[in-house]
């Protein structure tokens, strides 16, 4: 298992070590002492598992109370994911990392507690798993909007004209400037 700094170092790719046969494919997507060894002591309590259409934009979502660190991967199909650092004490504070997450490249994104998480479907469908290492809390849960100016995610893939599908709760989301952060 590889364990890569994006350019926002807390934020790790992970790429397990797949064993391709005539029978199919195995790999481990999660095991505690390799993920301490890599630098993410997590401790996980709950699994999470969307389906989404082509262009279905979820997030930006983050918890103010109860923060939740996730591991994310995509088993069906291909979505771009974004982890955007909301701890103002942060060197890299309102700064985003992007990553494209598909069942053919079986990498996994770490996004430690403190970050808005997002992503956009790019294939038709996509079946995306998550692990957290805190429960949903509904209270404390915010969004950040997802193409706020001051943080200027580029969302890869868009066609033009196109509008992402969002919630009505992601579409008033707050602004950077607005938003409640982390310490």
């Amino acid at each position: 298992m590889k364990f890569l700094p994006t350019k926002i170092p807390d934020v790790v790719l992970v790429e397990p070590q797949a064993f391709v046969d005539q029978r199919g494919v195995f790999m481990e997507t999660w095991e505690h002492r390799k993920f301490t060894q890599g630098g993410i002591d997590a401790q996980f309590v709950q699994d999470n598992h969307s389906i989404s259409m082509q262009w279905v934009l979820r997030g930006l979502h983050y918890q103010v109370r109860n923060p939740q660190g996730k591991l994310v991967r995509v088993v069906s199909g291909e979505v771009f994911d974004v982890a955007v650092d909301l701890r103002r004490s942060s060197p890299t504070f309102g700064q985003w990392v992007g990553e494209v997450l598909s069942a053919t490249n079986r990498r996994m994104l770490w996004i430690p507690p403190g970050f808005a998480h997002g992503l956009l479907v790019l294939s038709e469908r996509a079946d995306f798993l998550y692990k957290c290492t805190n429960y949903y809390d509904p209270a404390s849960e915010r969004a950040l909007l997802w193409n706020d100016p001051d943080v200027a995610i580029e969302w890869p893939g868009l066609p033009s004209g196109i509008t992402p599908i969002v919630s009505a709760k992601d579409a008033a989301a707050a602004r950077l400037s607005e938003a409640e952060y982390f310490p």
